[in-house]
């Protein structure tokens, strides 16, 4: 952001936020004290550091300093709202599971997905979405999608990976995850429309916490147009879907459009979505199923390369599932049971590399933690990598060690450390469809696929989510039979 911006917006905002947040700093009456720090300038304040931070792939070391020089609580400032930053598994417990915290998201990301979307919503109206989009997402319902998941797999891998010298992982997974969960969100097969869809998703994504100011030249309003573009998309396809319905042309497990809309429309359904809600559900459901999972699958590609005793074990745990199947014939769900070992893997590279870096919360009303005050309406900011990077928790935490997960999860930690799923009633719905997508395209990849990293310098960069340099170019070699 340029110098001439940031006058421009504490001039315009100074008198009304320097007003508020100098009054949000007096502790009320009988109450518990404001936590140590310092809001830092106004509209600014300590958002730019953070920024820099994760751009540099100095955001772990940037919230250490922070909890190093104030303590597990502390209060800043954060895309223009006084905030508290809480860290360890205490403070993890507190954000996902008090009542009086609601999820909230930066200014930029709300106007970017909607506000009737589950990231935004409380109480009833969070427990009715939540529940259609679980009724999407169940073990019965995501049976049904593992043939066309490993579909649009084994197309991708025959049309962009098989018969390159390089190739560049993370733009790759990106479009990959992205054909599979339009696929399974929309119906929407390959063509014009999809990639329409995934051109502004791009752009959706450079906004999501940019600073909010709507004008000409920032990256917020570009991506507000996509927005407003790929929305027009969806609520396309919600009415064609919604006729396909009263034709008899789908059915509920179609896709997650005509999943919402039927149990919209079942008779004496209680879970009734307006057509607003399911297009910010959707837009919110394809972000979370598609960026997350290409970054995790990206960031397993990069460490694989120079680990060879885990990429043996992978392979090997592969190979012994595809001798027992006919020559392409499909995976099956009984078949991805069998991948722990990757999916084990898949869990340590979450831990050291977590796709979302934090996430906010408001305080609804007046509460405490740990003896300090967080008054209502502030912003309460958490960030994985506080426990994922604890000595204390994780013996040699910059080591790359499956066996953490080997009881069922994050069995081996204290409640609340290993978060890369977040926690509580707003644990990831989708966690088990990004266990789907992420081992059948692990399975593929390892059986096919031979690789070395283009680049000796193996860093990474937030914004906000990780990407390794120059998108992870590697040298491909095609294994002689699969």
């Amino acid at each position: 952001m340029d110098l001439s911006l940031l006058l421009a917006l504490t001039a315009i905002a100074f008198p009304v936020l320097l007003h508020l947040l100098t009054r949000a700093t007096k502790p009320r009456p009988g109450t518990a004290k404001l936590p140590p720090g310092s809001l830092g300038l106004p509209v600014i304040g300590q958002s730019l550091g953070l920024l820099r931070a994760m751009r540099a792939n100095a955001a772990e070391r940037w919230v250490q300093d922070r909890v190093d020089r104030y303590g597990p609580v502390s209060k800043l400032s954060l895309f223009g709202a006084p905030t508290v930053l809480l860290t360890g598994p205490a403070a993890n417990k507190f954000v996902f599971f008090s009542g009086a915290l609601a999820l909230q998201q930066p200014r930029s990301t709300q106007r970017i997905l909607g506000e009737r979307s589950i990231l935004e919503l409380t109480g009833a109206d969070h427990k009715r979405i939540r529940g259609a989009l679980a009724e999407f997402l169940k073990p019965d319902m995501l049976r049904l999608y593992v043939g066309k998941i490993e579909g649009e797999v084994r197309r991708h891998l025959d049309e962009s990976w098989a018969g390159r010298a390089t190739v560049t992982v993370m733009p790759l997974m990106k479009r990959l995850t992205f054909d599979i969960i339009s696929l399974l969100l929309f119906g929407l097969e390959r063509g014009a429309v999809r990639d329409a869809l995934a051109g502004d998703f791009n752009h959706v994504m450079d906004g999501m916490w940019a600073v909010p100011v709507d004008l000409p030249f920032t990256v917020f309003r570009q991506s507000l147009k996509a927005s407003a573009s790929a929305r027009r998309v969806i609520a396309g396809i919600t009415r064609e879907t919604k006729a396909k319905l009263e034709r008899g042309e789908a059915s509920r497990s179609s896709n997650l459009i005509a999943c919402l809309l039927s149990l919209t429309h079942d008779a004496g359904a209680t879970t009734h979505l307006s057509e607003e809600e399911i297009v910010d559900n959707s837009m919110v459901a394809l972000i979370a199923g598609h960026d997350t999972s290409s970054i995790l699958m990206t960031f397993m590609v990069r460490h694989l390369a120079n680990d060879p005793d885990t990429l043996a074990a992978m392979v090997q745990e592969h190979d012994e599932i595809a001798k027992n199947k006919g020559d392409g014939e499909a995976l099956t769900w009984d078949d991805l049971a069998k991948m722990k070992f990757t999916w084990r893997v898949a869990l340590e590279t979450l831990r050291l590399v977590p796709p979302i870096f934090g996430s906010f919360r408001r305080a609804l009303e007046d509460v405490e933690f740990a003896g300090y005050l967080i008054p209502k309406g502030w912003q309460v900011f958490w960030a994985a990598s506080v426990t994922h990077m604890d000595a204390a928790i994780f013996h040699d935490p910059a080591k790359f060690d499956p066996s953490r997960f080997k009881d069922q999860s994050s069995a081996t930690a204290p409640p609340c450390s290993f978060v890369a799923f977040g926690g509580g009633p707003r644990i990831c719905v989708g966690m088990e469809f990004a266990r789907i997508e992420t081992l059948v395209t692990m399975h593929h990849l390892v059986r096919r696929f031979r690789w070395k990293l283009c680049c000796k310098e193996d860093t990474f960069a937030r914004d906000p989510m990780p990407s390794p340099l120059h998108g992870l170019p590697i040298q491909l070699e095609n294994k002689s039979s699969h």
